[in-house]
């Protein structure tokens, strides 16, 4: 009789395979601020993290500040939001965009979306969303403005209002600002933002650990 010979135990088919890569979805707004000249800087560092896709959302105003060729992902403005719909069967792209997002960014936050969205006010398609965002999913917002602006007795006002619907702040921090002056206003650092991004998606178990 031939000797019984032990095989080499195989791994199972399900430990074999490999985990396949989850995606999340940041929404990042950029408003008319001058720290908008970040936006490329911002985009290119969020889609260093593993697994994360960007959609940008424009103001009008914000357009002034940074070249839409140097954004390496989908950017939409209120003229993708009109041109889509056309009749009642069509998209509606505040509603598609807030579906489709996991956490959204506003970064800038200037003074007068500020005050927009601290007040309801929906006027564009960067409001739109957040007036229709889903409280369940992480909103967080970076103000940047000038000092004078920043210190206006009302900014405080919309600051804690923004924080009362669930809306996380990514603080202004002080520097010599592009007007020349110094002092409280200018918008977080990019590594600071990206930084909470990151956080953010653990804390709520959407970013996979290293």
């Amino acid at each position: 009789m031939e000797p019984l010979t032990l095989s080499e135990p195989q791994p199972s088919p399900q430990n074999s395979l490999p985990t396949p890569q989850k995606t999340y979805h940041v929404l990042v707004g950029v408003t008319g601020s001058v720290a908008a000249l970040k936006l490329p800087i911002l985009v290119s560092e969020l889609l260093e993290i593993p697994g994360l896709k960007v959609r940008v959302v424009t103001t009008e105003r914000a357009k002034h500040f940074y070249n839409p060729q140097e954004i390496p992902v989908t950017l939409y403005s209120d003229t993708e939001e009109w041109q889509l719909w056309k009749g009642r069967t069509d998209p509606v792209l505040h509603i598609d965009l807030r579906r489709w997002a996991d956490l959204m960014l506003v970064a800038p936050l200037d003074a007068n979306t500020l005050a927009k969205i601290a007040n309801g006010i929906c006027d564009n398609l960067l409001t739109c969303v957040i007036r229709a965002w889903d409280m369940t999913k992480p909103l967080l917002f970076c103000p940047a403005m000038n000092t004078a602006m920043w210190e206006h007795p009302i900014t405080a006002q919309q600051v804690e209002q923004l924080k009362d619907f669930g809306y996380t702040e990514i603080p202004c921090v002080v520097k010599r600002l592009v007007c020349g002056d110094e002092g409280r206003g200018a918008m977080a650092e990019v590594w600071t933002i990206v930084e909470k991004v990151k956080a953010i998606l653990s804390e709520r178990d959407l970013l996979t650990q290293s």
